[in-house]
Formats: C-alpha cells, structure tokens, sequence
C-alpha cells in the first residue's frame, strides 16, 4: 500500500502542492481577520498623519467592517473547502472509501494548527504591524470579491429583520464614550495605565453624564456674606475665609444679591479715605449668575469659560438657591482634589488602624470612589449619608448597620435627620461589633 501511495504521489504532486498553497493561503485569510479586526483606528490614523501609506489603506478597509470580514471569510471558506475536497479525491484514490475518514481527520489537524491557531496568535500577537503587513494583499483581495460579500451581508441582514434583529452598518453597541472607558479599564487592568491617569480620563468623559447638583457645594455648607453685617465683620468674614469668591446675602441665605471677589475687596480697602468700618460690601460685590441645577457639567464647563467668571449660584425649578458651583469644582472632577496653602485640611475621609474608614456623611460618592478605587453607585444619590438613606429606605439612627455593595455601613453620628459620620469596612468583616 506504501509503494501505491508514493506512485499516487508522484502522479498526483500538483495536487499536493495545491493543497500546501490552500493550507497557507487559509492561514492569510485567518490572520488578516484577526490583525485587521483588531487594529487600533486611532494608532491608524496616527500613522496615516505621519506619512504611512500601508496605514491609510488599513483604515480605509477597518471602516466598511462588514464588507472585510465577509470577503475575508468567503475566501477562507473558499479555499478550505477546495484543500478539503482535493485531500479527500486523493485519499479516495490511495485508501478507497476509508480515505474520506483519514481526509477528514488530517485536514481538521492541518486546518486547525496552520490555518487558525498559528496565524491568529501570530496576528494577535501584534496586530498593528500585522494589518500592515497584509492591508495592500487584501485590498486587492476585497475589491473583487466585494460586491459577493455585500450581496450576502444583504441577504443575512434581511433573514435577521424577519426575526427583529435590526443591523446597522454604523452604530456600535457601545457608544463612543463607553468604547473609551472600556479601553481605559482594559489598559488599567492590564498595567499599560496608571489608576491616576486612568482617573482624569473617566473625569473627562463623565462631564457629559453629570450635573451640576452632582459637584455643588450645598447651601447647608456654603460659605457666605451677611450684607447686614457691620462693615468690619464682612471685610473681616470675606479676609478669613479660605476662599476667593463669595455669595453675598440679605435677610436669608436663599436671597443671594451679590458675589464678593477678595480681590474687588482689597482694592476697595486700598483707596484713600476707606477703613473697613465705611466700606459699603454691597457696591463692591458682583452680579450673581444663577444656573439650573440640571445643567451638565460640560454645559457648566463651556458657560464658565465663554462667560470668563469661575463661580455661579444653583437653583432648582422652582428659583430655590440650592448650593454654589466654581469651576474649580468641574475641573477637580477631571483631576482630583485641588488643594493650595489655604484649604481645609480636613476633607472628612480618614483611614482607622483597624482597615476601616471614618467618612463624614457629606463627602460625595464620587470623592470615595476615585480616592479608593470603589465602585459605590453614584446615580441615585450624591453624597455617602445620601446612597445609605437610599438603600436603607430610611433615616438610620445611630450605631445602626447596613451591608450592600460589598461594604458595611456603620452610622456613628446622627444630627436631627442628617447622618453626619459613618465607619465602613469591608463586608466580611461584619462578625466585627457596631459602633
């Protein structure tokens, strides 16, 4: 039987050699799906902006997705069948009806090592030089073949719509920002991105999905001016506290008639005749510029910097003063906490000895998140006393306990129907006594 199989070889050689060239051309075809399927656009396009001619025609090819693939995998498929069928012709003339069994067991190894494992790890391995590499080859490739692939993406999409699967040629799964954010995570995880940077970049992209009730300082802590003070206790109150700008009331905190900038006030004090006992705060201070608390932070964002002012004063629907808003707040959501020699040092987060953290009730969930590496939720409630009172369904009193989220929530201080101070540890540490 060895002899005839050797005289079937010699009789059949092209036929050998065709299906050696089928096996390396299934492997192209494998491997330029792969690189091309995961090729980074934006490093295309970066390559394409410094001259790379090969990275121009990757990107022009990764655009129409669908039509690639399908031409990539009607070739594959095309030439697997062909190296199939002609290993299992010859087989059937070496061993007879058993050649198709021996046929099909050899092929299923080849195919499987040199068509799809090794050229796929191969590309996967990197594939932006590997799109490259094969982008002029497919070009060609998918300019004939082309229009058969769009016929039958055509024909796929049309048995889809019966059963209401609807495809669209443009529209990710993900939105652009969610694509980001997800690589972001991937390159944190993967160490290719520090947790700092990986931060501002989030920052960055939540600006569209927060508002400016999410960042405001509310007025049950804001900082301001009693237009019917003294004189002196004004320019003193304004002089001693750490911020620049102010809101200046009269009669109630909710009646905001004015800002007061530090500055405005110094070059009052520094005109001649004026002591802080005759200064009129009232004429110095500034229009205040009310905003809608719904408005988003990159709305916010652009206001402030079209308008040139840094500060501006909430409200609700109902013209209700709800808090202040800087930009000094929108830009700490992009770069963290931005302290200076005349900030608070307390920022109301404080590491225990045993692992656990004494937080007070108003630190927002964002804070926590970013300065722990949490995952907290933050769309039902802004601050932490906010998110406990939300799970709980309730106003908790003291030294009682809740678990969700993986944490234990502990309320340590209560001021009428406000949470002022929590303890939190890790959930598994619940067999630990309350407060």
């Amino acid at each position: 039987m060895l002899e005839a199989f050797f005289s079937v070889v010699a009789d059949y050689w092209l036929t050998l050699i065709s299906i050696v060239l089928l096996i390396i051309a299934s492997g192209f075809f494998s491997g330029s799906e792969t690189a091309l399927t995961a090729a980074s656009p934006a490093r295309m396009h970066t390559l394409e902006s410094n001259g790379d001619e090969r990275a121009g025609v990757v990107g022009a090819l990764i655009k129409r997705r669908d039509r690639l693939i399908g031409a990539l995998l009607i070739g594959n498929n095309l030439v697997n069948i062909l190296a199939s069928s002609l290993t299992t012709s010859l087989f059937l003339a070496v061993f007879g009806d058993s050649g198709v069994a021996f046929a099909t067991l050899l092929m299923t190894a080849l195919l499987v090592i040199f068509s799809e494992v090794l050229p796929k790890s191969w590309a996967i391995s990197a594939p932006d030089r590997f799109a490259m590499f094969v982008a002029p080859f497919v070009r060609l490739f998918v300019a004939v073949v082309g229009p058969l692939s769009s016929g039958v993406n055509a024909i796929v999409r049309g048995i889809l719509a019966i059963f209401g699967v609807n495809l669209s040629r443009e529209a990710s799964m993900l939105s652009a920002h969610e694509e980001l954010r997800s690589a972001l995570d991937h390159l944190h995880r993967e160490g290719g991105f520090k947790k700092a940077d990986r931060d501002r970049m989030g920052g960055l992209l939540d600006l569209e999905e927060l508002e400016v009730s999410d960042v405001m300082k509310h007025r049950t802590v804001m900082r301001a001016v009693n237009a019917d003070d003294p004189p002196e206790v004004a320019v003193r109150t304004v002089l001693e506290s750490p911020f620049t700008r102010m809101p200046l009331w009269r009669n109630s905190t909710e009646n905001i008639i004015g800002v007061v900038h530090a500055k405005d006030l110094l070059r009052a004090l520094a005109e001649p005749n004026v002591e802080p006992e005759n200064l009129d705060i009232v004429k110095i201070a500034q229009k205040p510029w009310f905003v809608p608390d719904s408005t988003t932070l990159k709305d916010q964002l652009n206001a402030f910097l079209r308008r040139k002012v840094h500060f501006a004063v909430v409200v609700d629907e109902y013209g209700e003063v709800q808090g202040i808003v800087t930009l000094e707040d929108i830009l700490e959501e992009i770069v963290g906490d931005i302290a200076d020699e005349h900030d608070l040092e307390i920022q109301g987060v404080r590491q225990e000895a045993d692992g656990s953290i004494i937080v007070d009730g108003s630190v927002p969930i964002r804070d926590l998140n970013r300065a722990l590496d949490w995952n907290l939720p933050d769309d039902e409630a802004t601050t932490i006393a906010g998110l406990v009172i939300h799970e709980s369904k309730l106003i908790p009193q003291e030294r009682q306990a809740f678990t969700f989220y993986g944490k234990r929530f502990i309320v340590m201080k209560r001021e009428k129907n406000r949470i002022t101070r929590l303890r939190i540890r890790p959930a598994d540490s619940v067999n630990l006594p309350a407060e």
